[in-house]
């Protein structure tokens, strides 16, 4: 039986979508849910315009719907289809091989994005089994994308110059400015894209050790470490931070920044949260401003983080330190629970790396998100991203001259291609 057998077995919404059999030298499959998408040749084209890596490479597009669709995402879906085949036909020639399935309308219940991304995960993971590859990646990428011309290389050489990388967040960036979007989109996605850069550095300043972007169109994981995880999760939304938390609990995952998605500004119906919900949000808000988590919130957290290791071997020390924290870690997490929690760690840990991986792997990335929105607006009012941001640069000793959202912004990025 192969890495992936029992799995598939027990956990594959479908039986096997492709007939044929993948190349041996298959080493990459990227897999792109479709609903109702208009641009799809786009990211085809963008796809076959990357240099081609040392292996060969699948792109598995799967196209559904959920339950309810309008009749027009339906016919757009028709359409979608469509154009794959005429884009299959008329670029014969491209390197890497195409497929697609089309998921119908109540094949399985609760249908969302999740599902489609599990879709094409599962199958992805069921040829890689097939060859007996379980280093195999299997690449998430979004139909509305396109891609940085070294995409494909810099996943192969990262991934099989190093044998311990088991999953990574992809660098990604949105389009500032262009002639597709009015100004007020471009705009209002520097703004967005300004929080998500401004929540990751935040949580590095906190002394947070695993603090990854979550973005579903931007991520990679070797085929064994998908199955080890159980699999893509049934979120209709968020299923994307849900299983990114599951594989970074697992170690060895990282941050790709040598390469670049770029997802559109655009705003989207798809998901009740997330980039193009956020878009939608502010399309129809007049509001000029983008409201975060304010500064003092991860103040707090640096000091939660800073202080650990006093607790390793105490419990006395564990008491006396959680008497010391700031009120907002105290109403989030209670006497009673810290000193449980912290017992159990001691308990099952012999040194003070093992506690403190132990401890992240209680206070994760889920436990900040959760932290932070219950001292919002209790203890701490939100405030525009764009003092947030300032107020994190003068804490890390950055300089900046303005405080525009996309000025600001290219210092963030910037940051994070460095590291």
């Amino acid at each position: 039986m192969s890495f992936a057998s029992a799995y598939i077995e027990k956990r594959a919404l479908f039986p096997q979508l492709i007939d044929e059999a993948p190349d041996q030298n298959t080493r990459i499959i990227v897999v792109v849910p479709s609903y109702a998408e208009t641009q799809i040749t786009r990211m085809f084209n963008s796809l076959q315009a990357a240099h081609k890596p040392d292996c060969n490479v699948e792109v598995l597009v799967i196209v559904n719907a959920p339950e309810n669709a309008a009749e027009e995402n339906i016919l757009q879906n028709s359409r979608t289809l469509t154009e794959i085949e005429s884009w299959k036909s008329e670029n014969r020639s491209c390197w890497f091989r195409l497929f697609s399935f089309y998921v119908q309308q109540g094949a399985v219940p609760g249908w969302g994005v999740g599902l489609a991304r599990k879709t094409g995960m599962d199958e992805a993971a069921r040829r890689f089994n097939s060859i007996e590859k379980p280093e195999g990646l299997i690449v998430n990428l979004d139909a509305d994308c396109t891609v940085r011309e070294n995409y494909f290389t810099a996943l192969f050489n990262e991934f099989y110059r190093d044998n311990r990388k088991k999953a990574c967040s992809i660098y990604f960036e949105h389009e500032l400015e262009g002639r597709e979007y009015d100004k007020r989109v471009y705009r209002n996605i520097a703004l967005y894209e300004l929080h998500l850069r401004y929540l990751l550095q935040a949580q590095n300043y906190a002394g947070f050790p695993w603090a990854f972007h979550t973005v579903g169109s931007s991520m990679a994981v070797r085929a064994s470490e998908y199955v080890a995880a159980g699999g893509m999760n049934r979120k209709q939304a968020g299923e994307d931070f849900y299983f990114i938390q599951k594989l970074v609990d697992s170690g060895n995952y990282f941050s790709l920044n040598s390469t670049a998605v770029y997802p559109s500004p655009r705003t989207s119906f798809r998901v009740p949260f997330g980039t193009g919900a956020a878009m939608g949000k502010m399309q129809e808000d007049s509001d000029t401003e983008y409201f975060t988590y304010n500064i003092q919130a991860f103040d707090d957290l640096r000091i939660l983080f800073s202080g650990l290791d006093k607790t390793f071997s105490s419990q006395t020390g564990a008491a006396e330190f959680y008497n010391s924290l700031p009120e907002s870690i105290r109403t989030f997490v209670s006497e009673s629970e810290w000193l449980d929690k912290l017992t159990e760690i001691q308990q099952n840990t012999s040194g003070l790396l093992s506690f403190r991986k132990r401890f992240f792997v209680w206070f994760n990335m889920f436990r900040i998100v959760r932290y932070l929105n219950s001292v919002h607006p209790g203890l701490y009012p939100k405030i525009p991203v764009n003092k947030a941001a300032v107020s994190l640069f003068k804490r890390l000793g950055v300089d900046s001259d303005s405080d525009s959202a996309s000025d600001l912004l290219e210092i963030y990025r910037a940051l994070e291609r460095k590291s």
